[in-house]
């Protein structure tokens, strides 16, 4: 049985015995995140279930964060139908790629350059933050969480 868990501070939620239900009416914790957990857990299998959640949640709002750099509809069918063909048949040069999409050499070029683009808004965007907000100590613990998400993705 899933037992919710209201606030910041992962405390049961105060509605008697009624663990079922799924929207926290505890005030002043209205408006935080639904957090479920199972009773019958440890103490540290808790703790790590809060951690996969918070990671989720973390991960979830950097993505969006990332989203806003770039206009909304942010590919055209050109694009999309570009990064189909690499995701599905590997690197290919400009001119392959425009040869298998039937177009010239030069729009595929203008293709590739728009989604540089996306890219370097987003990266630009990211490396400010990183250059602004966390400490020289924090970039380091940074540098160390990143290889341990990419061993997770990799998971």
């Amino acid at each position: 049985m899933l037992m919710p868990l209201c606030c910041e501070r992962y405390a049961p939620c105060r509605r008697g015995n009624e663990y079922q239900q799924l929207i926290c009416t505890v005030y002043p914790c209205s408006g935080h995140t639904l957090r479920m957990t199972n009773p019958n857990l440890n103490a540290e299998e808790t703790s790590l279930a809060a951690l996969a959640g918070e990671l989720r949640i973390s991960l979830g709002k950097l993505v969006r964060r990332l989203h806003e750099q770039t206009p909304a509809n942010d590919f055209t069918s050109a694009q999309k139908s570009m990064l189909l063909r690499l995701d599905r048949d590997g690197p290919a040069t400009v001119s392959a790629l425009a040869w298998a999409e039937s177009v010239r050499p030069q729009s595929m070029r203008s293709t590739v350059v728009a989604l540089q683009a996306h890219r370097s808004a987003k990266n630009n965007w990211l490396h400010g933050a990183l250059e602004t907000q966390p400490s020289a100590a924090e970039q380091a613990q940074l540098a160390a969480a990143v290889r341990l998400l990419k061993r997770l993705a990799d998971y």
